[in-house]
């Protein structure tokens, strides 16, 4: 498999462009099964996501074209000619269960498999199915697969979420668009990228109240049209590059990205010694300490710390001055990348959900494995920091998530190298 060399103590110094966000182009791609016109995406990363979610498309009919230069994406779904996902398609990431609510609002069946991805818990379906079910669904669970029928349409409901869930909220308010009246769901999830995705869906012709809070109402509609949109910025990717700059003491701007996005990520990155300025479409990250502090931080639905910056957060700790803690809530199984970062010279002590790091005065390069996407970057940035050479293994999780991370950090003073495998 591919690997990444890092030769340490680089600052990162100079501009980086933010790609558009993968956790909203997934969902947005999903969004073209609910009308027969085209929908035409711009801003979407050259990701392996992508290109996996393009393939359960295709499966289900979907014509699409994908120009990686100019960052678009075209996908019409002009009749669903299969309503099955199979299963050796839907492994390969989670975001597949999200065909599941468009698929079936609009062709009152469909045969999704239970959804793989990366192995950081459990993430159950079971709010997926509860919604639809409310939503009129019949729905079976057979030999692996989500078997789900609505014959005579789906009809609006009042759903209350029992925990908030980003793919449960997303997955139910797509398939409400096309349900017959009124449909309210409360407890949902509050992230920009379903901000992003519920917009999207307004200019397709639904009708949906209420984006931003915890209580959304969509008025059904018989049908959706096409239309063009943009995908907002990912928050992580820049989230982790203002990681990166604060860890390599650096001076590093961040260009169409918004801060709006980032506040909970900025509180402690501020308490640690880092000074974050920005606004619309740039951040801007340099220390403020000759050394950075040691932070306590707990990870918590939008607009809480975002898991998906939790790994990055630890990394940034291991360097700095006195202990912080890292609290998990969201997954159960986000810690597995502090053997790998204790292979490096880190001091972490994980309790149930919570890991106390001591700061070191330095790391030193070692090889790690990668287990997850974003284990897979917070070994990236140890090895920014890391004195002598890091060899980061199975980077293949990376390129799920990150849009040409080598060349981004080379291009402002990191030295790393992507090795490739030879053919055998």
């Amino acid at each position: 498999m591919d690997k990444i060399k890092i030769i340490g103590g680089k600052p990162l110094n100079g501009e980086i462009e933010i790609s558009g966000a993968k956790n909203a182009v997934l969902p947005l791609m999903t969004a073209s099964l609910l009308t027969d016109q085209p929908l035409i995406l711009h801003r979407v990363p050259n990701l392996r996501d992508v290109a996996s979610l393009n393939e359960v498309l295709a499966e289900l009919g979907t014509v699409f074209d994908y120009n990686a230069e100019n960052k678009t994406l075209h996908l019409h779904v002009p009749t669903i000619t299969e309503c099955v996902a199979p299963y050796d398609l839907v492994c390969k990431m989670r975001a597949s269960i999200l065909v599941l609510g468009p698929l079936l609002a609009r062709h009152g069946e469909a045969k999704v498999s239970l959804p793989g991805g990366c192995a950081i818990g459990t993430r159950p379906v079971d709010l997926h199915i509860n919604g639809l079910q409310q939503l009129g669904a019949e729905i079976k669970l057979v030999d692996g697969y989500i078997e789900a029928k609505a014959p005579h349409g789906l009809k609006g409901a009042n759903i209350h979420f029992p925990k908030v869930s980003v793919g449960a909220t997303e997955n139910i308010m797509m398939a409400a668009t096309l349900a017959k009246g009124d449909t309210t769901l409360v407890n949902v999830a509050r992230e920009p990228e379903i901000i992003d995705l519920g917009k999207c869906l307004i200019e397709m012709g639904a009708e949906i109240e209420g984006l931003g809070t915890d209580k959304i109402t969509i008025h059904g509609k018989t049908f959706l049209r096409g239309t063009e949109h943009t995908v907002i910025a990912d928050r992580i990717e820049a989230g982790t590059f203002l990681i990166a700059g604060a860890m390599t003491d650096g001076n590093l701007t961040l260009k169409n990205s918004n801060i709006m996005y980032l506040d909970s990520l900025i509180e402690p990155l501020y308490k640690a010694g880092v000074e974050v300025t920005g606004n619309k479409s740039s951040i801007t990250v340099k220390r403020i300490n000759k050394r950075l502090r040691g932070v306590d931080v707990m990870t918590e639905p939008y607009p809480g710390f975002p898991t998906d910056l939790q790994a990055q957060m630890m990394s940034m700790l291991t360097i700095a001055e006195g202990a912080g803690m890292v609290t998990e809530t969201i997954f159960e199984n986000r810690f597995m990348h502090v053997p790998e970062l204790s292979r490096m010279g880190a001091d972490i002590t994980v309790h149930g959900s919570s890991a106390l790091v001591r700061g070191v005065d330095k790391l030193k390069g070692a090889e790690v494995m990668a287990s997850d996407l974003r284990a897979s970057v917070s070994l990236v940035l140890a090895g920014l920091v890391a004195e002598g050479e890091t060899i980061v293994h199975r980077i293949y999780h990376l390129e799920r998530g990150y849009e040409n991370i080598v060349e981004k950090l080379s291009s402002v003073g990191a030295k790393l190298e992507l090795l490739k495998e030879k053919a055998a």
